[in-house]
């Protein structure tokens, strides 16, 4: 990125044999990658150069060097989709597909600093979780029951939620830690971009993760806690040994925590 000595953002390898004329044919982004995602590049703050080393005897002994600035295609299909692309919270990044000019997202994609686990409206908004849990037994409450009052459940619910936990819960104790606070603090950079708008997930976003566990990958035979709340003792968590969702998730009892974002 910026010049032709510039940051690299994305490195992989490639193995291939030449035809009889003495050429490949490469699919940039089908290799073995070795640092960075091509999803999340933004193709907006270029401009980018690629750089190609090969060993004609298949080694790693990279004795024919060229580089050359990208000046069409990913600009093209950032400047089709920007419309869309550039009003969400992800900008133009992550341009795996478009359909009628839309950004069209998949499960089990690597984007927006995790694994997509839903979409909906043909694959242009969905959810997102780490990939992997940012604490195996933390409590939900801050040290003092009381009912916070999100009762809300349902797609994108569990940001609502989680900034009213916060909201109401850290003057019981500035120094404490809990699960809806967990979710706030974390960030993850990708490609050089720091995603951190992580919540703890309502009780629906929390069992469609469970659906989807296997591709997100990383899950405990555990239970781990939504942000759906019951009462002042309890919140809602689920089993991800069974998928059984409880109300009787006392709120000073240790939980595993996977935090979620939105796009």
């Amino acid at each position: 990125q910026g010049s032709t000595t510039g940051t690299p953002v994305y490195v992989e390898t490639q193995t291939k044999n030449t035809d009889a004329n003495g050429l490949i044919s490469l699919e940039i982004g089908s290799g073995t990658t070795l640092m960075g995602s091509i999803d999340v590049i933004n193709w907006a703050i270029g401009p980018y150069f690629i750089k190609t080393e090969t060993d004609p005897t298949g080694g790693t002994s990279y004795t024919i060097v060229g580089t050359n600035e990208l000046l069409s295609v990913p600009y093209a299909l950032y400047s089709a989709n920007g419309q869309v692309g550039s009003t969400g919270p992800q900008g133009p990044q992550g341009l795996t597909g478009a359909t009628g000019g839309y950004i069209t997202h998949y499960i089990g994609e690597s984007y927006g600093g995790g694994k997509v686990f839903y979409v909906y409206d043909n694959g242009q908004h969905g959810l997102i979780a780490a990939t992997a849990d940012q604490s195996t037994g933390i409590q939900w409450y801050n040290g003092t029951y009381k009912f916070t009052g999100n009762s809300g459940d349902g797609i994108g619910a569990g940001a609502m939620n989680t900034a009213i936990i916060i909201s109401e819960q850290m003057g019981d104790n500035q120094s404490g830690n809990f699960a809806a606070k967990v979710c706030a603090d974390y960030s993850v950079t990708v490609g050089g971009v720091t995603y951190g708008d992580w919540y703890l997930p309502s009780k629906q976003e929390l069992h469609l993760l469970y659906l989807q566990k296997n591709v997100v990958g990383g899950f405990a035979v555990n239970f781990y806690w939504s942000s759906t709340e019951n009462d002042n003792n309890t919140s809602w968590d689920e089993d991800f040994n069974g998928g059984v969702q409880y109300i009787n998730g006392n709120k000073s009892g240790p939980g595993y925590v996977r935090p979620i974002r939105s796009f």
